[in-house]
């Protein structure tokens, strides 16, 4: 994981970078964020083109390629190490209207009520409104 930011009461952003990290984050928040973590690693390989696809070189590049192309999905910690809320943020963070922003609890619940500042906290660091109404797709 790599850490992000800070949010407050001693709670920290990280970023979710292998599958093995979504497969863990899934089963501590019993949600399936892996599902979707490996479908879009899967959309952003599949994107790649090499420069030279017929060199041995051919996929130098490829993890940067995918770490541009893919959501960010990001998990918040405590200062113990829990997780508390999983998200998913458009690449590189950057607001795209199209892009479906989720952020949810343990077991795809609300995690606005307790973590409101953490949350706003991450879109202050990626410049993003993160409001509930647009992030909670629970909430509809």
């Amino acid at each position: 994981m790599q850490y992000i930011c800070d949010a407050p009461n001693g709670k920290a952003w990280f970023r979710i970078e292998t599958e093995g990290e979504a497969l863990r984050e899934s089963h501590l928040m019993s949600h399936t964020v892996e599902k979707y973590f490996r479908r879009e690693r899967e959309k952003a390989v599949q994107s790649w083109r090499a420069k030279r696809p017929n060199a041995i070189e051919r996929d130098i590049g490829l993890e940067a390629h995918v770490q541009r192309e893919m959501p960010l999905f990001l998990t918040l910690r405590d200062g113990e190490g829990n997780a508390l809320t999983t998200a998913m943020l458009p690449p590189g963070g950057k607001d795209r209207g199209e892009f479906r922003i989720i952020i949810v609890a343990a077991s795809n619940a609300d995690p606005y009520p307790q973590q409101d500042a953490a949350i706003a906290a991450l879109g202050a660091h990626f410049g993003l409104t993160l409001d509930r109404d647009r992030c909670f797709p629970y909430n509809r």
